[in-house]
């Protein structure tokens, strides 16, 4: 989640270890992502530097990190590098995957070519953004976003640059009103400039939330979600056999 911008740098989860947020869209991620992992020799998290947002993908297969800055990077997976520039050679890896990413990328059509380009032929890219543009508000703009999507444009994005995808669908649906909520509150109450800070939540509360997506990872082990504050992706860069 590092941005390209002169916010906080680094993934909010680093500063914030263990908010509902990110623990639950680590089992969503899980539950729509993990399909399409397969049974991978080499993959790359970009942006992330946060092993919790990605535990569910490590195996024995080689995994790299790579992130603008070298907070949260583990010793020997990771690379300091920009998402926008990937120093990876073609077809490196056969799954990359960038979570909360693209939007910190002013040109986030770059951003994602660079994603399939290393990406060698049949391999998978697992992609979440925010959703809705009307929803942006001071969060966005103290996290260094550039933009939000809907399911549409991040599948346009994505096929764009010549990957075909395999699932869309939103994400964060069961808290969707309360984030609908939080949002108009913040238009009308923005944060003072310069505070990244995350929502406070109550133990109470973080209770109720984490079960919320809990129920919800189960629903979206067997279909979409027409709604959300997230957009998740899953798309395979085809292979020269592949129809056209």
């Amino acid at each position: 989640m590092s941005a390209e911008t002169d916010a906080q740098p680094g993934s909010s989860s680093l500063r914030r270890e263990g908010y509902w947020w990110h623990r639950a869209r680590a089992d969503l991620l899980d539950a729509v992502m993990a399909p399409h992992l397969g049974t991978p020799r080499r993959t790359l998290d970009v942006g992330s530097a946060d092993a919790p947002s990605v535990a569910w993908m490590r195996g024995a297969q080689q995994h790299v990190a790579l992130d603008l800055f070298p907070d949260g990077l583990r010793p020997g997976e990771g690379v300091v590098g920009s998402a926008t520039e990937l120093p990876f050679a073609d077809a490196t890896f056969d799954v990359v995957s960038a979570f909360d990413v693209v939007e910190h990328c002013a040109d986030d059509a770059r951003a994602v070519a660079e994603l399939l380009r290393v990406l060698a032929p049949g391999g998978r890219m697992l992609i979440s953004v925010p959703a809705y543009q009307w929803a942006w508000s001071d969060h966005d703009v103290q996290a260094g976003h550039h933009r939000r999507y809907t399911r549409r444009s991040v599948v346009a994005l994505v096929e764009g640059a010549g990957a075909r995808v395999l699932r869309t669908t939103y994400a964060f649906g069961g808290v969707f009103p309360l984030f609908a909520a939080e949002r108009l509150r913040r238009r009308v109450r923005p944060a003072p400039a310069g505070d990244s800070r995350l929502p406070e939540v109550s133990p109470a509360l973080d209770r109720v939330l984490s079960g919320v997506c809990r129920a919800e990872a189960r629903v979206l082990r067997r279909g979409d979600l027409p709604f959300g504050s997230s957009v998740f992706v899953a798309a395979v860069r085809p292979t020269s056999s592949d129809p056209a």
